[in-house]
């Protein structure tokens, strides 16, 4: 079996954990919303309708789903599905976040591969912490690291060594503090690769070194605008190439891949994605691709 090393080829298998396993219900995102600094209090009900029009999405390309269990050792977070885990064709990587909240889910995520026999590679040890959120496949053998305020200096160190022998090119990229430590700012919160050539990207937080790498390696760079960033417009899932999803309220940056011959899906994502800054690639976690 080969594991997933990139970021938009065909979705054929994702994890991902359902609200009512998460929240729980309405009384426990009332206890707990504040303490995982979320906008306001999710709706429940409301998130479970949103969470089912995704999933549709992504099952109607075929994809099988796996769905982490409930578990008290875990937060409101753990919705977040992609960030405790990062696959390599040769298995996975069991991460430890920097948001201390969030550090249980990696066991919790360790446990469910084991249960299904999925080879685990490698796991960060020691101080180092790091969330998948800062790692991206930019081509099968080049890993695009972000160094911020959830992946340090020590989880760069050990992750190069772990993906040695399955990676050519391993790129640090240096994250700003932009709204500082208590925000969650990942790599993939300012791009998406959703094509061989073509990635949607919040320039403002770019270095400059990425832009003209991703531009000299012939990416057509689609533009997200200051509004839509807010609303997780560069938060691009790809099922496929050029078979985007993202939440229904970024119609400048929609518009502009279908320019770019994409086609576009979206789902509605106020209370699972905005109010938690956690968009369609955060609440999948893919294992394989195709």
């Amino acid at each position: 079996m080969r594991y997933s090393s990139s970021m938009y080829s065909s979705l054929k298998h994702v994890i991902m954990k359902h609200p009512r396993d998460a929240f729980k219900s309405q009384d426990h995102l009332s206890k707990n919303w504040k303490t995982f600094n979320y906008l306001r209090e999710p709706k429940f009900d409301e998130a479970s309708k949103e969470f089912s029009e995704l999933v549709n999405i992504i099952e109607q390309q075929g994809t099988q789903i796996d769905y982490l269990p409930s578990n008290d050792t875990v937060g409101l977070d753990s919705i977040y599905a992609h960030d405790p885990v990062k696959f390599t064709p040769a298995g996975a990587l069991i991460l430890k976040s920097g948001k201390k909240l969030r550090q249980p889910e990696a066991t919790v995520v360790k446990e469910f591969l084991a249960e299904r026999d999925i080879p685990i590679i490698g796991e960060l040890a020691g101080d180092a912490v790091s969330d998948a959120g800062d790692i991206v496949w930019l081509e099968d053998r080049t890993l695009l690291v972000g160094r911020g305020y959830r992946t340090n200096d020590e989880a760069i160190r050990q992750l190069k060594e772990m993906t040695a022998d399955l990676v050519d090119e391993f790129i640090v990229v240096q994250l700003p503090h932009d709204q500082g430590e208590e925000e969650c700012l990942h790599l993939m919160s300012f791009l998406s690769v959703v094509d061989k050539d073509l990635a949607v990207v919040h320039s403002p937080l770019m270095p400059v070194f990425l832009r003209q790498l991703l531009l000299q390696k012939g990416f057509q760079l689609i533009e997200v605008p200051k509004k839509e960033y807010d609303t997780l417009g560069c938060n691009v899932l790809a099922i496929a190439p050029r078979v985007c999803v993202l939440t229904n309220e970024n119609a400048y940056t929609i518009q502009q891949l279908k320019d770019a011959g994409a086609t576009v899906h979206v789902y509605k994502g106020q209370e699972i994605s905005l109010l938690g800054t956690g968009g369609p690639t955060c609440l999948t976690c893919p294992v394989v691709r195709g």
